[in-house]
């Protein structure tokens, strides 16, 4: 699996192939804002498949944009992608909580935009059925493994923030409602959700890592008592606190902390504030459950 863009010259007289689909190069000088030195055939696609996978049902815009995406939009610009690249992107969705379906729809929507080639000015209409079947295998094969291995490994840090996981997190919940249950109470009336979220649609990969791992430190610097912290998406951090401490100060306290680990990085100016949320819990744990995925896809 390839963890960055790939770069490669491009020529705009060759065309570059995909599994038998051919990438014609689109030049149009525009300039992306996260950092990313694509070739301008490469932005062109990326923005293509970008419309092209939301119109299709790409249900949370801010996360489509993954690392992966612009490696593979580098690799079509140069001299197209292999299984190893299309496997990466799957690996990477799984981490990231889209499903099987959807992540193949987006694989689709990728074909079909490199397949058509501008035919239809830019509007494409993304068919599974029509999408190569040996990269339809390598990506639900790579989906598959992490998702198993997600499945195997339910308890386990997060590996960039070393934070609980987003499984462990909907543990601890359960925990809660249970106690709630027992003393006669609505879970809600006993803990509730503070979350951390970043809009990384607009960083660069290594600004959003860093922004995590500085955000995950402040985290642990301020709700160092009792309170469960977990890593529940790849631009989203969540506490579970019981309602009788002070939550709102430590929220100020937290945004406090962030804001100067941030500004102690010169390379982060640019990186604006994430939002803090208090979020109260639902009635029922299986609609909390739903509500931390829907949190974790933000």
């Amino acid at each position: 699996m390839v963890d960055g863009p790939a770069a490669g010259a491009h020529s705009d007289d060759e065309e570059q192939s995909f599994d038998g689909m051919t990438a014609v190069p689109d030049v149009d000088g525009t300039e992306r804002s996260d950092g990313w030195s694509l070739d301008s055939a490469a932005r062109t696609l990326r923005a293509k498949w970008r419309a092209a996978s939301l119109a299709a049902g790409w249900r949370f815009p801010s996360d489509w944009g993954l690392p992966e995406v612009d490696t593979v939009c580098a690799a079509l610009s140069a001299d197209g992608a292999g299984e190893s690249v299309i496997s990466g992107l799957g690996r990477a969705r799984a981490a990231s909580g889209a499903g099987l379906d959807e992540t193949l729809t987006d694989l689709a929507a990728l074909h079909a935009v490199v397949a058509d080639g501008g035919r239809h000015g830019g509007f494409v209409v993304p068919n599974i059925d029509a999408t190569p079947s040996r990269l339809v295998r390598a990506t639900a094969l790579a989906w598959a493994d992490v998702a198993l291995d997600n499945y195997a490994h339910t308890e386990v840090t997060e590996p960039l923030t070393g934070l609980p996981s987003a499984a462990y997190l909907r543990t601890r919940l359960g925990e809660v409602y249970r106690g709630a249950a027992r003393a006669g109470r609505s879970a809600s009336e006993a803990a509730l959700l503070l979350t951390v979220s970043f809009d990384l649609a607009r960083m660069a990969s290594w600004s959003r890592l860093a922004a995590m791992i500085l955000a995950a430190d402040a985290l642990r610097s301020v709700f160092d008592g009792p309170e469960t912290t977990a890593a529940l998406g790849p631009s989203v951090l969540a506490v579970l606190a019981e309602r009788d401490r002070d939550i709102a100060g430590q929220a100020v306290a937290l945004r406090r902390e962030i804001t100067e680990r941030m500004h102690g990085d010169p390379q982060l100016d640019d990186v604006a504030s994430p939002a803090i949320s208090l979020v109260r819990l639902r009635p029922t744990y299986e609609e909390s459950c739903r509500l931390l995925h829907r949190i974790g896809r933000r």
